[in-house]
């Protein structure tokens, strides 16, 4: 796609775009007014008289990618996942961050993925961190570190992550302290260290309990990683429902994966669904991760794609988001941080289509809201001019084709969205370059 002359300074039209509307599938033809880096006007197509053309091509706001994870990101080089399973992707990732996650390792790789995330046309990233203390200090360093130095080009949150079990006793309170003075994320698997989500473990509960408790202390929202299996026994979001009903928890709570809830009876999905609209808990699937892992066994074609109940969820007013997730690591070998390949790959594998309705909020609005992000995801007047351009003029053509002629434009000025070359990590991940 030839880029339309932006004036390099000033304020201009930008005109003949389409804009989502309400819902989000219908598209509005207009002309947007950019000054100071931000939409000044909406207007009807036709009020400008001058300016770039979009010839009716799409433009959407800033994509927010809700759930990552940018410490794990692109080692897949030199610690693959040989099998491709759950489990398999544990033991590779233990044995790489043991080996090898030096600040500067984690540095190098986090902020690749930065680059990626930035030139795709993503604005706003919730990362998940590995926090296994003390490693976990050196990580959350790196994190602020970059959140400083990327600051006006990603507004970037960070969740912790590790089983639940470790939030016991004294260590508990300092990964929770550790979290709170980085401005994060409370966060946690629902599973014990060295296991799967197979069943719920002995003394859940109350270490839920817990775990709500050092949240509530700090003012922290929350962010778990939740029965990633297709074990119907491990259905430990009604616990934490019911917990954030009981406790009157006042902060925002989302729950990722949720595979197995697909696979319960009707009676318990419907309950189970009941209970999160009621805790008001927002949910966010990760499809790609969850088709590549849910159902592997070697030889054998995959007869469920992983991914949990996004139709009944949304149907049931519970916030629905979609992410990225793992992106070239053992927990999944693909990926480059682009929500375009996201959005495609969720209607493609939830067909979420016929009609689209607002599933394009999945990775614009929904996430947004869901990281207290007011201005962004939505394209209005007053917000930045964060904008990503399409040649692309009806969803069905968005969805078609990989779009990688996109136009990025940042306070209403195009950037560089050429991705960073793999070679970058080639000394981190192996690679030799001869």
């Amino acid at each position: 796609m030839t880029a339309p002359a932006i004036p390099a300074s000033g304020g201009y039209w930008l005109r003949d775009a389409r804009i989502p509307g309400t819902p989000a599938e219908r598209l509005d033809r207009v002309d947007l007014r950019i000054e100071r880096g931000r939409i000044a006007a909406i207007a009807p197509v036709g009020a400008a008289t001058d300016g770039p053309s979009l010839d009716g091509g799409m433009a959407l706001p800033c994509f927010v990618d809700v759930h990552t994870h940018l410490d794990k990101g692109h080692i897949w080089p030199r610690s693959p996942n040989t099998d491709g399973t759950f489990r398999g992707a544990l033991s590779a990732v233990m044995a790489d961050r043991e080996a090898h996650w030096s600040e500067e390792d984690t540095r190098a790789r986090f902020a690749f993925g930065l680059r990626c995330a930035y030139a795709h046309g993503t604005a706003a990233i919730r990362t998940h961190l590995d926090t296994y203390l003390p490693h976990g200090r050196s990580t959350w360093r790196v994190f602020a570190e970059l959140r400083d130095a990327w600051a006006g080009r990603i507004d970037l949150q960070g969740v912790s992550i590790c089983p639940i079990d470790r939030l016991a006793g004294e260590d508990g309170a300092a990964l929770a302290d550790l979290v709170a003075e980085h401005g994060g994320v409370l966060g946690f698997v629902t599973r014990f260290a060295g296991g799967g989500h197979d069943a719920i473990p002995p003394g859940f509960e109350e270490l839920l309990d817990h775990a709500f408790a050092l949240a509530e202390a700090r003012g922290l929202d929350m962010d778990l990683h939740v029965d990633e299996s297709g074990a119907t026994a491990a259905a430990t979001l009604p616990i934490i429902a019911r917990t954030a009903i009981r406790r009157r928890f006042q902060h925002r709570l989302q729950v990722g994966h949720i595979c197995s809830l697909s696979l319960q009876p009707d009676a318990v999905i419907n309950a189970t669904i009941r209970l999160v609209r009621e805790a008001g808990i927002t949910v966010v699937s990760l499809p790609m991760c969850n088709m590549y892992l849910q159902d592997r066994t070697p030889s054998r074609t995959p007869r469920w794609r992983g991914v949990t109940l996004l139709h009944e969820l949304a149907a049931a007013g519970v916030p629905v988001s979609v992410a990225s997730d793992n992106c070239r690591d053992p927990f999944y070998a693909y990926g480059d941080h682009d929500m375009v390949e996201v959005l495609q790959s969720a209607v493609r594998i939830a067909q979420l289509d016929h009609p689209l309705g607002d599933w394009p909020d999945t990775v614009t609005a929904t996430p947004a809201a869901v990281m207290g992000l007011p201005e962004r995801g939505a394209i209005r007047v007053g917000v930045p001019a964060d904008l990503v351009l399409f040649r692309a003029r009806l969803w069905h053509e968005f969805l078609a084709r990989g779009q990688s002629d996109r136009i990025v434009l940042r306070g209403g000025r195009p950037i560089d969205t050429t991705p960073p070359d793999y070679r970058d990590l080639d000394a981190l991940v192996g690679i030799d370059a001869g």
